[in-house]
Order: structure tokens, then sequence, then C-alpha cells
């Protein structure tokens, strides 16, 4: 994907503000192959402002609350990526689709900070100290260890029926909606 600098996009958001053509037209002007970018250009840009369309060269650290609020957000509503990435004030739309993903493969911990780099090398005495501890460890806490994941397991296959029983009524409740929306059209035609 082609990136653009701050001053095209700019340039790009102003015109269509400035209602000097369509999405289309604008788009196919600069040579764009498509006008869903300019979109979400002047989305990001009306939530966000200037910041929207620059590209942030500094990574701002997100908590471990503040992900796993996004990733709830996104599973329990029906927003876009993009849309709750303009909501939540993120520049970013792919990081929350990452966090997503990691969440759905590896649940509430891989949202959690982890230490960049290689792990320190102690020296052969220290490391021999260190296996015995780790493995006297391992004996002690191996069964309560399963039942903390038996547990965590438990609930996140609760926590996943619910959310899948809440979207089969919704969806059900709209699908009875449109129904009652179309038989009410459909008899009104055929009383006039």
């Amino acid at each position: 994907m082609a990136k653009h600098s701050y001053e095209f996009k700019k340039q790009l958001v102003s015109e269509y503000l400035d209602n000097q053509g369509s999405y289309a037209s604008i788009s196919q002007k600069h040579g764009m192959s498509s006008s869903c970018q300019l979109k979400t250009w002047v989305a990001t840009y009306k939530k966000l402002g200037d910041n929207g369309l620059k590209r942030s060269r500094s990574r701002k650290e997100y908590s471990f609350e503040e992900k796993l609020s996004v990733v709830e957000s996104y599973l329990t509503s029906e927003l876009s990526y993009q849309e709750l990435a303009l909501q939540m004030g993120i520049n970013n739309p792919s990081m929350l689709a990452r966090w997503v993903n990691d969440f759905k493969i590896a649940g509430p911990d891989a949202l959690r900070p982890h230490r960049k780099g290689r792990k320190k090398t102690l020296s052969t005495s220290q490391s021999r100290e260190t296996e015995a501890q780790v493995q006297h460890t391992e004996v002690d806490t191996r069964a309560e260890h399963v039942k903390e994941l038996e547990d965590e397991l438990l609930k996140l296959r609760i926590e996943n029926a619910v959310l899948k029983e809440l979207r089969r009524l919704r969806l059900e409740d709209e699908a009875k909606r449109r129904g009652l929306r179309t038989s009410s059209s459909v008899s009104e035609d055929n009383s006039n």
C-alpha cells in the first residue's frame, strides 16, 4: 500500500470538504485507484483533525486495560476497525485488528505488555541454581496452574456463548423488524 504525505492527504481532504468534487472524482483526479482511502482520510480528519492525517513517528503505549476495553468494544458491537479506531481516538485501525486477533488466539494475556529483547544469560552456577528452583516450582504449582487454566477456559467459553446468544437474539430481532416493515408496506400497497 502506498504511503502518502500529510500534504497530499490534506490537499485531497480539503478539496472534498470545499465541495470541489465527490470522493470518486477527487480520487480519480489524483491517480488513486479507489475512493475508499479518501473516505477514510476525511472521516479521520473530521474526528482527529490534522493529527489524524499525520503518520505518527512516536509509538503510544496502550495499557492492558485500554487494549482489553477496545477489544471488548469491537467484539460486542458491529463497528468496523476503522469506526472503532475513530471513536477511541486511535490513529491506526490495523493495530486494533492485531489486538483482536491476538485476543482470539491467546486470550486476554496476549494483550499484556511483554519484555522485548534477549533474556539475560546467567553464569553456569546461577543457571543450575535457577533450574533447580524452576523444577521445584513446577512440581509444586502444576495442579494449581492447570486448575487456573481450566477456570479461565470455562470463563471464556461462557463469555463466548453469551456473546453468541446476544448476537443471535439481536439478529433475530432485526429480522423480525424487517419482516414487520415489509409486511406493513405490502399491506399499505394492497389497501391503495
